[in-house]
């Protein structure tokens, strides 16, 4: 019974600070699904299985978070659909590589991976958009009617698509991590919208990531079934608390925690080389 209530609070923590800043929460459920799965399952969680269990409760923490984002008209489906035009199809080419990294090789290239992630997002808050004009100009009116320009190039916006959705399918984290930062410091998207559309894309891509690692047999079904209870919950949570607070404290939380997680991974892999 404890088990259970703990992996319902992990899909729920996981999902409100995916949702808030636009990560997907697969970045926590991943990392904790391995280190912790002896202790929570009596078995060791293999990374392929973490990974695409991952994936696939992330489709439940996107939808529930798209669809509280699109009540309040936050997200930008033209320019989501447009990234997924690259980013579904490198989700399924990221999943089919993650069962390459081998050993020690998996947990340590995605500890520092989680580590950069980290530092992008402090660097995130010393960092402002750039001032190109893009081609393509969108325009959006926040809640207190101040109007918000923002654009991109098709080319530039396709490749970081690409990029986004290979991470996304390799480490099962929904892809959140890159694709808000670069929305918001390249293209200049209102930080509320970048968020809420990369929730989209995160749903629209982990539904194919999550369909290649079902058919590689790389998804506990059970794990899937005890999470997403409360990666249902913590989306349509953490959009609530996006809306109404700028969650500072709470990014500040995430890094720390990612930190903590990258050393631990980075540790446990280089001892498994």
């Amino acid at each position: 019974m404890l088990e259970i209530v703990l992996f319902v609070l992990l899909g729920l923590i996981a999902a409100i600070f995916g949702s808030i800043v636009g990560l997907g929460g697969g970045i926590i459920i991943v990392p904790a699904l391995m280190l912790l799965g002896s202790q929570l399952t009596g078995a060791p969680i293999d990374h392929a299985t973490a990974v695409g269990t991952s994936l696939t409760v992330l489709i439940v923490t996107a939808l529930a978070s798209t669809m509280s984002y699109a009540k309040e008209k936050r997200v930008d489906f033209r320019s989501g659909w447009m990234l997924f035009i690259t980013s579904g199809p490198a989700t399924m080419i990221g999943s089919l590589m993650t069962g390459l990294l081998q050993g020690g090789a998996f947990q340590l290239v995605f500890g520092l991976f989680m580590l950069s992630m980290a530092g992008l997002l402090i660097a995130r808050e010393y960092l402002k958009p750039i001032t190109k004009a893009w081609p393509i100009e969108r325009t959006y009116v926040d809640a207190a009617g101040n109007v918000h320009t923002y654009g991109f190039a098709i080319a530039p916006a396709l490749a970081v698509g690409f990029g986004v959705g290979l991470v996304s399918g390799l480490f099962g984290i929904g892809g959140g991590s890159l694709f808000v930062p670069v929305m918001v410091l390249l293209f200049r998207f209102p930080a509320h919208v970048a968020t809420a559309t990369s929730m989209f894309v995160i749903f629209l891509s982990s539904i194919l990531g999550s369909g290649v690692h079902g058919w590689l047999g790389e998804i506990d079904y059970w794990l899937v079934l005890l999470l997403v209870p409360g990666a249902w919950i913590g989306g349509k949570l953490g959009a609530y608390i996006a809306g109404r607070m700028t969650g500072k404290k709470l990014l500040w939380l995430l890094r720390i925690t990612l930190i903590l997680l990258a050393i631990q991974l980075i540790v446990e892999g280089l001892a498994k080389l």
